[in-house]
């Protein structure tokens, strides 16, 4: 289950997806999320759908990629959707005890369910086609405008990047050590919640000293490259928006306004 987890990593290419300016891939995710938080009807959600599988297929990223990384959220999704089942107003359907499923309730659990896979593979397109180091610097190209009122932008923009990138490299780590304590005979499927939340300790402790020995050598070698924030740094790749980017700018925006007037009809 834990080499499902794909968010934090990158697969390079060279498609138009993969050149777009990484502020301009932000800003698009920030829209799109808005307009799928906006969709209330059918047609709104297949509007959404339609825009991601079409980024999906410019970038090359096979379909099976993201939805392997959806996996581990299964437990997630199937349990939203039946506590959204039971929550609808109409002539019940189905009745039992104080559970009543209503056609409300049903529609309810379908489009949350759309929410949040689709909400969950838009975020990981923007991990797979954007490098850590790109992304970085589109951050805090965006947020830029706060170094004004003082707030450490560049060292926030690191902090986040540096999280997002390490996610795969500790989910590896966790792997490692769960099959090291598997071949030690240790058993973690068995037994109640307690006992199983008992077992993870063998794994939580030397997780915890990995996690912290990767943090300090990270420091370390950030200090022999004599790091010292974002203060007079310069770039060796600018940022500059293309054409691309420009198109993808319109080409959100009539999305959002489609989700929007689909919304204002009630489709």
């Amino acid at each position: 289950m834990l080499k499902d987890v794909t968010l934090g990593q990158y697969f390079p290419g060279e498609t138009a997806v993969h050149k777009m300016d990484p502020r301009t891939k932000l800003v698009l995710v920030i829209v799109y999320i808005v307009a799928l938080f906006l969709a209330k009807g059918a047609a709104g959600y297949a509007l959404v759908a339609g825009c991601l599988l079409a980024v999906v297929w410019i970038s090359k990223i096979h379909l099976k990629v993201i939805l392997k990384g959806l996996k581990p959220l299964m437990l997630i999704i199937i349990l939203t959707a039946v506590l959204n089942l039971f929550y609808g107003q109409g002539e019940p359907l189905v009745q039992f005890w104080i559970f009543k499923i209503t056609k409300q309730g049903i529609e309810n659990a379908v489009f949350m369910v759309l929410r949040i896979t689709l909400l969950v593979a838009g975020t990981f397109m923007l991990t797979y086609t954007t490098s850590p180091i790109a992304l970085t610097d589109g951050l805090e190209s965006l947020l830029s405008p706060l170094k004004k009122i003082g707030a450490p932008v560049h060292e926030l923009a690191m902090m986040m990047c540096i999280a997002l990138r390490f996610i795969p490299t500790l989910i590896e780590e966790t792997d490692k050590i769960m099959s090291a304590q598997k071949a030690r005979g240790a058993d973690f499927e068995s037994g109640n919640i307690l006992a199983r939340a008992k077992a993870l300790i063998p794994i939580l402790v030397p997780l915890f000293i990995s996690a912290f020995r990767r943090a300090d050598e990270l420091a370390t070698a950030m200090e022999c490259r004599c790091y010292h924030g974002g203060e007079g740094r310069t770039k060796l790749h600018a940022l500059h928006y293309a054409g691309r980017d420009y198109t993808a700018y319109c080409l959100g925006a009539l999305m959002l306004a489609g989700v929007i007037v689909l919304r204002r009809f009630g489709l």
